[in-house]
Parts: structure tokens; sequence; C-alpha cells
């Protein structure tokens, strides 16, 4: 008898989504990651649970159909990483009619099923805030909703859920050989420790990898080709003071997103670009850097410039190749290949895929392997991730109820916590009776207490585990603060 059921090769939103949907249903699941959970794509994105609009232009209906029902299903699950988002549209002279624009508009809200998150109006930028930043020229635009989330804090509730309910979650951990036959037979690697598992089915859900996986660990084709599109980011200090998004028409078609992130600072991007080279070490190219500066700065009074970045970074995405010219025209929708051979264990390969749709991406899955197992039917749709289990319009409720608990919490302080990890802040807090209790603050108002939290439950190994894919405190702490916060994560590991 084999040891999994199911064994999933990459730590992203597909992959931990799978391992959680599959772990419910009652399967042993094993899930084995190379690095830290999120740290390739799936934290490289623009932050954004929505449906595509610009897809629409592509005819790509069912992908934003059910991108778009994803998104209130998502926000309920996750009311904690996930919230709503209103983003204005305004229209550019020369580029899409106004009216194609609004029509484009009432079809994404006719799409949606909406009955969380409010339809598109008309907005007067001449007396409005969102209208404040823009040029002058920009006297009306369209206001829609989406939803902003915490990507990589999806990604690690995901496998924090497929933990509690069975499955075994594996980071810094390699296959570095699957050999199959009736079953699959893992070589896996852990810092130079190597160990046997086999398993009855196996999944390549390695991202922008998966093409390595299959050449190098299963020494198997692709069964059908991969195309690898880059998406680049910049971060740059707030640029307005509301919390609502901009979505961007750039000159050559294309369209950038300007996002409120991490309370202090504005997200811009993305591009769109084939990508040859290194995985481990995509970055911004200085010519992407300038085409996001350029198309903001056609629209925003405050122009931003290269110089003034606070951060950059860029995700590769594995999408599936189905022959369009531009890397923007390359479908963004989820291709599941399986590879069935008679007396052999089955493979499945996973293409492409949006955070916004990693939920039904997995039960897709499921629904292609399932009859491998006796499993349970869909369950994943109505049950809260972890944390989650509150009104999508509670998180002021809970603010005052945490500070009442814990009143050395400031409001601001006790939102980060409960934006972070819903609930579930009490497995942080405790029986805390003043902010000294929970150890020492390391960078802004992260304690030893969280960091704690965050090593023993949710994974962390390393700073850049806390810094940039637990929280965004990277954005802020200083040398000495990051020096401080890798000895303390020693010191819990040397203890431990």
């Amino acid at each position: 008898m084999a040891d999994y059921d199911l064994a999933i090769i990459g730590g992203g939103i597909n992959g931990t989504g799978l391992a959680r949907d599959a772990a419910g249903r009652g399967l042993r699941v094993l899930l084995v990651e190379q690095n830290d959970l999120a740290s390739g794509t799936s934290s490289a994105s623009t932050k954004l649970i929505h449906g595509g609009l610009r897809y629409l232009e592509n005819g790509a209906f069912r992908l934003v159909r059910e991108a778009l029902h994803e998104r209130e299903v998502l926000l309920r699950i996750a009311p904690h990483v996930i919230r709503p988002l209103r983003i204005m549209l305004p229209p550019m002279p020369g580029l899409r009619s106004a009216l194609w624009l609004r029509l484009g508009l009432l079809v994404y809200d006719m799409l949606g099923g909406r009955k969380l998150l409010p339809a598109t109006r008309n907005v007067d930028l001449t007396h409005h805030p969102v209208g404040q930043p823009l040029k002058r020229s920009f006297r009306y635009g369209f206001e829609f909703s989406d939803c902003l989330v915490d990507d990589s804090r999806l990604v690690v509730l995901n496998a924090l859920d497929a933990t509690e309910r069975g499955a075994v979650i594996r980071t810094r951990t390699r296959c570095i050989r699957a050999e199959r036959r009736a079953e699959w037979e893992l070589v896996l690697n852990t810092r130079g420790l190597r160990e046997l598992a086999t398993a009855r089915v196996l999944v390549n859900a390695a991202g922008p990898w998966v093409g390595s996986v299959a050449d190098t660990v299963i020494r198997r084709p692709l069964p059908a080709p991969v195309r690898l599109v880059k998406g680049s980011h910049i971060v740059v200090r707030r640029r307005f003071a509301h919390d609502c998004g901009y979505l961007l028409q750039a000159a050559d078609g294309r369209v950038v997103f300007a996002l409120p992130f991490a309370q202090d600072f504005t997200l811009i991007g993305t591009t769109d670009k084939n990508f040859v080279g290194d995985l481990n070490s995509s970055a911004p190219d200085p010519d992407e850097i300038l085409y996001l500066c350029k198309t903001v700065n056609e629209y925003f009074r405050d122009k931003v410039t290269p110089d003034e970045l606070v951060w950059s970074f860029a995700g590769v995405r594995s999408l599936y190749d189905d022959g369009a010219n531009k890397p923007e025209d390359v479908t963004r929708d989820y291709v599941l290949a399986l590879d069935e051979v008679h007396d052999e264990a089955p493979l499945l390969t996973i293409y492409g895929g949006k955070i916004t749709t990693y939920r039904r991406l997995a039960e897709a899955a499921m629904a292609r392997i399932g009859h491998f197992f006796d499993g349970l039917p869909p369950w994943t749709a109505g049950a809260a991730l972890p944390g989650g289990d509150f009104p999508v319009d509670g998180i002021d409720v809970l603010v005052a109820e945490a500070i009442g608990r814990w009143p050395f919490l400031t409001e601001p302080h006790a939102r980060r916590l409960l934006r972070a990890y819903g609930r579930r802040i009490e497995r942080i807090l405790k029986d805390a009776q003043s902010l000294d209790d929970l150890g020492p603050r390391l960078t802004g108002d992260l304690t030893g207490a969280e960091v704690r939290y965050l090593v023993e439950h949710e994974w962390a190994q390393s700073a850049d585990d806390v810094l940039w894919r637990r929280s965004k405190f990277g954005l802020d702490a200083t040398p000495e603060q990051r020096s401080a916060l890798i000895r303390f994560i020693v010191s819990l590991q040397t203890a431990s």
C-alpha cells in the first residue's frame, strides 16, 4: 500500500489549494516545496481577486465568469486576507472609448452574479477623493468592484488548513526523482537528507518550474508546451490618501493597476513579457520599470520616477502555450493534463491558473483524478479558511473586541493582526497583559510572540519568510532590525 494517495510537487496557490481540497475529502496527501510556501509566482501577483476585465476583449467569457463567481466565494471564506476594493477606471482620449468601457463594465457586472459587492457607477472626478491625485483633464470615470488579497498569506492559510485535515506539508524539501511504476516512488531531499515516499497519484504543480520537474524529476516530456510570461511590479510611497485603486490604460492597449498596499505604499503593475532565464533570479527589467512609471505618469499629477522605488518584484507565470503572438494575449485559464498509462500510476500536470480561480482549479483537478479514489464530494466553497470564520463586514467588530480583550493594542496593531490571522490572533496574544508580554519588538509592531507563532505553526524559517511572505515588514525594516530578527529566529530554532 502506498504511503500517500496523492503527492503534490509545488507549494504555491495551486498546490496548497489542491492539498487542502484533497485532504478534506479524506485522502492521504503529501506536498513538497523546494523553498518556502509561496516563494515563487504566488507571492508576486498584483494582489487582486478579480475577474480580469481586460480578458473580455479576448472573448474569455467563461474564465471571467468563473473568476467573478469565485471573487465572492473567496471573500466569504477568507474575509481577513481578502477585502472589497473599489477601482477607478478613467477614460483616456485616443484609447478605448468611454462607451466601450462602460459596456465592458456592464458585462462585467452581469457575469459576476454579484451579491456582496456594489455595482459599477459613474463618478464626477472633480468632486470626489479618487479624482484628487489625477490630472485635472480627467473629469469623470467609472468605479467598479473587485477585491484585494494578501496572496502569500492565502497560500499559507490553505497549507495550514490542509495540515489540520491530515495533509503532510514539507517545505525546503526537493523531490529529486520520481519513478513511475504501479505506484510513484519519490526520492526526497531535505537539506542533504534523503528519504523515500510512495504515492498512488502524482501532481506536477510546480508553476514556472513545471517543465524542469518534468525533465529532471519525472523524466518525461510535458504533455503540452508551456509559455513562461513575466509580470513585474513596483512599489512606491503612498500616492493617494483613500483606499480605492486605479485601472489605467497604457498607450499600447494594455492596462496597469495602481493599488493601495501595506498601509503606507502604492503598488503599480503589471507587465507581460516572455521570460527566458534563471527562474530563481527573476526581477523587473529597467525597461519594465520605465514602462510602469510612464503609464502612471500619464494619469497622476505626482510623477513616479525609478529612483524612488521602495521595492520591485517579478513573478513568472507558467501558461498553457496556445500560440498567441503577444504574451498579454496568452490564455490565463488553467489547463489540466492527465497522463494515464495501463499498469502505471497516473500523473496530473497543471498549467496556468490565477490566484482568483485556485479553488475551482483544485475542484477540477479532483474531478479529473477522483475516479482513482473513494473521496468525498466538493466541500471548500462553504468552509472558512483558518481564522476566517466571521462575516465579510465583521472586521471592525473584531478590532473593537480585540482591543477590549487586549487593551494594550493600538487600533492599527489590532487591525493588522486581524487582517493577517483573523480570529486566530488569540493563538499569538494568548493571556498577554501588556506589550512586554509579547516579547521583543523586532520591527514596526512585529513582536517575538508573533514570530514564534510563525516559526512553530506556519513554516517560517528565515527572515525573508517573515518579512516578505508572512508580512510586508520588509518594506520598512532596517538592517539592524533584520539582523535582530535573524538572531531571534535562530534562537527559536536552537531551542526546539
